[in-house]
């Protein structure tokens, strides 16, 4: 087992199911000299920035939850917190109601550091929620409630390409793992901008519509994709699915359908 503190939208427990982990146990922890910042440039740009901790004066606190772990659980969030790419990984000691706590938590690399970002709405109601449920101190879900934004884009309805491509099932795109999915459409991540081929592995084989959705700050965690398919979503994250298709569209060569096998 192994101890994390999440600090971002990992204080919420349905964002952090979502990405595969499970904690056996989660209690409120403070961590001192530290501050939150928004300043990690996120994969895809119309999230805007993502959460970060940085050294700060000993007046400083950020307020979080220390979860308690399985050992296979620490593969997971390496890889969807960008570990070794966006993030570092170090050990910090936050102060639970059992004393202090050694806990890895996640940290900004310098190259994808920008103190010009602000959060999603999206995001910072993750953290919110996660916050309200665990107990944080008022104060500092104040200061969550009332922090600038990133604003959302309006893409509107995605329209597949005129051109078919390929259809795929979700066995043959699970053998390729320079290809993903969303929504039904199949995207090459090959030749992507360098930022983005290094989260192929996370990407990669899979189908990303659910863990998307299970993204939004609507979701209670639910969700299955015959819901999705069949239109038992939030109009919200239907427009969120929506935006990632665009952003797919942009970011990718488009190459065919997704048929669904399971459903």
């Amino acid at each position: 087992m192994f101890a994390y503190f999440g600090y971002g939208s990992n204080i919420n427990l349905v964002s952090l199911r979502a990405k595969g982990v499970k904690p056996i146990s989660s209690q409120r922890a403070v961590l001192h000299g530290w501050k939150l910042k928004f300043n990690v440039q996120h994969w895809f740009h119309h999230e805007g920035g993502v959460g970060n901790i940085e050294p700060a004066t000993k007046d400083d606190k950020v307020e979080g939850m220390v979860h308690i772990c399985q050992n296979e659980h620490l593969a997971s969030l390496d890889a969807v917190e960008s570990y070794g790419v966006g993030y570092d990984r170090v050990i910090v000691e936050p102060a639970t109601e059992n004393g202090l706590a050694k806990a890895w938590t996640y940290v900004g690399l310098p190259a994808f550091l920008n103190d010009g970002l602000f959060p999603t709405q999206r995001y910072l109601n993750i953290i919110i929620k996660g916050a309200e449920v665990a107990g944080l101190s008022e104060s500092y879900i104040d200061k969550l409630r009332h922090h600038p934004v990133f604003p959302e884009k309006e893409y509107g309805e995605f329209h597949f390409p005129s051109h078919k491509g390929q259809i795929y099932t979700e066995s043959s795109l699970s053998s390729i793992p320079y290809m993903t999915a969303i929504s039904g459409a199949v995207f090459d991540m090959r030749g992507a901008r360098s930022e983005l081929a290094s989260i192929a592995g996370l990407l990669g084989g899979k189908d990303m519509t659910l863990f998307f959705c299970k993204r939004h700050d609507t979701s209670d965690g639910t969700e299955t994709m015959a819901d999705i398919l069949n239109g038992r979503i939030t109009p919200a994250a239907k427009k969120y699915l929506d935006a990632y298709l665009h952003e797919f569209a942009k970011e990718f060569q488009y190459a065919g359908r997704l048929e669904y096998e399971s459903i």
